[in-house]
């Protein structure tokens, strides 16, 4: 670390003060981190932890970036939605990274990983930890192959075993047929159940269901199943915030989702139809001019728009300082 001259200019690079690329910063402070200089890896800790995303996401942008260093970033920055969309994409990112945010995360980050079929196949232990992740709700826990516990009836007792005893071999079979019945219904998990289910049955659940059903079938790939959802009266403006702000939902969802006013007055909603993918660019131009100037430099400088929409941000920015 020669090159780096004196100690005060190794303090300013680990407070990040001293004029570099986001990538080279990003390598130069993981370097003092496993550094023996306590005071060096206290200060680069504490910038990593506080860094613009984009400064992140620059060095992620890198397709050869050591694991190592990914696995650094992972551990400080897991709850960053930005930050963990990128690590889960990266060609680099090891099982150890995955495992870490299977465990710990929550929220979008979580469902990001749990939607993520490509990397749950990488390790079987992946899905395990998700499912033992106390954030995880309990429809993706099932929809992962989680099997809800039945609680154990409680043994009969010796008196009303020699009741039953005395019951005719009939009554015996009917009651028992009946319970079976009974018992079946009750230890099919939604998911289960929804296994089993025909198109039409889906769509009328989709239609009348609740939260549980409606987030399980939202994820079907029959359009006339998913879309059934958002016609569903009981759905919240939450749950159809969450779905345009799921850049695997479908152009037929968005498209329902604009034309209902009560939710496009949502500034929320504004903000997630901007950045879906699947939102007419001029629709998406007309609803930027709803957002704070914040959410317009984010965008102007955002890789998760297309290149008109930054552009537009720009522009619009520009106007302003006029």
């Amino acid at each position: 670390m020669s090159k780096w001259g004196g100690h005060s200019v190794r303090l300013a690079a680990a407070r990040g003060a001293l004029p570099m690329s986001g990538s080279n910063l990003v390598m130069v402070l993981f370097v003092f981190y496993n550094g023996e200089n306590p005071e060096l890896k206290e200060e680069a800790l504490s910038t990593l932890q506080t860094l613009p995303a984009k400064i992140i996401l620059a060095a992620l942008s890198l397709p050869e970036l050591h694991p190592a260093i990914i696995d650094l970033i992972v551990h400080l920055r897991f709850e960053d939605e930005a930050v963990m969309q990128a690590v889960l994409v990266h060609p680099m990112t090891g099982i150890r990274s995955l495992l870490f945010i299977a465990e710990n995360s929550s929220g979008q980050v979580l469902d990001m990983l749990a939607d993520n079929d490509k990397i749950l196949r990488k390790s079987d232990i992946l899905r395990k930890a998700i499912i033992n992740n106390p954030n995880t709700e309990k429809v993706t826990r099932l929809r992962l192959g989680w099997v809800e516990p039945q609680e154990k009836a409680d043994p009969p007792e010796e008196k009303e075993i020699e009741a039953a005893a005395d019951d005719s071999d009939q009554d015996q079979a009917v009651a028992g047929a009946e319970n079976e019945d009974k018992l079946d219904d009750e230890s099919l998990s939604k998911y289960q159940q929804l296994q089993e289910m025909s198109v039409n049955e889906k769509i009328k659940m989709a239609l009348t269901g609740d939260k549980e059903w409606r987030t399980l079938l939202i994820r079907e790939a029959n359009k006339q199943i998913n879309t059934a959802v958002l016609r569903n009266p009981r759905i919240t403006e939450a749950e159809a915030i969450a779905v345009a702000l799921n850049r695997s939902s479908s152009e037929e969802l968005i498209r329902i989702i604009l034309l209902n006013r009560d939710w496009v007055k949502l500034y929320d909603m504004k903000k997630a139809l901007v950045y879906h993918p699947r939102t007419p660019v001029q629709q998406a131009m007309r609803l930027m001019s709803f957002l704070s100037e914040r959410d317009i430099k984010e965008l102007a400088t955002s890789r998760n728009v297309t290149q008109p929409i930054i552009n537009n941000a720009r522009r619009m920015l520009s106007t302003k300082k006029r």
